[in-house]
């Protein structure tokens, strides 16, 4: 009974096998490439490398911008000096303002008359 049970397959349904047989393994090769590709390891590494490259590109862009600008760089640097010692500045002008109001006019520093005498002490 198990030689009659058994049915050969005709070349079509075996080639359809094989056929299957391929695209399943090539279905799994993918689905293990995409799980390498969307692992929480690698996802990190190539953010972090992402980051890494559009960060070096936009100090190379400004160091670019600073050389070509050296004026205008130092204009923008002193205005954000400025605005952020906007507090400090400030409180210095008024206590400035508030000494001359105290003091009346500033005096200027006199210079000396005194005299050094050439001569020697004689005794």
């Amino acid at each position: 009974m198990s030689g009659e049970s058994v049915k050969r397959e005709s070349p079509e349904v075996a080639a359809a096998r094989i056929e299957a047989e391929r695209c399943r393994a090539r279905l799994m090769g993918t689905a293990h490439e995409l799980q390498e590709r969307l692992s929480p390891r690698t996802l990190t590494r190539d953010a972090i490398e992402g980051v890494k490259h559009k960060g070096a590109d936009l100090v190379e862009d400004a160091v670019d911008a600073v050389k070509n600008r050296p004026v205008a760089t130092t204009g923008i640097v002193a205005a954000l000096a400025l605005f952020l010692a906007r507090e400090p500045l400030s409180d210095l002008a008024g206590n400035l303002v508030e000494g001359m109001k105290g003091k009346g006019k500033p005096k200027k520093a006199r210079k000396s008359n005194s005299k050094q005498d050439n001569t020697e002490a004689v005794e």
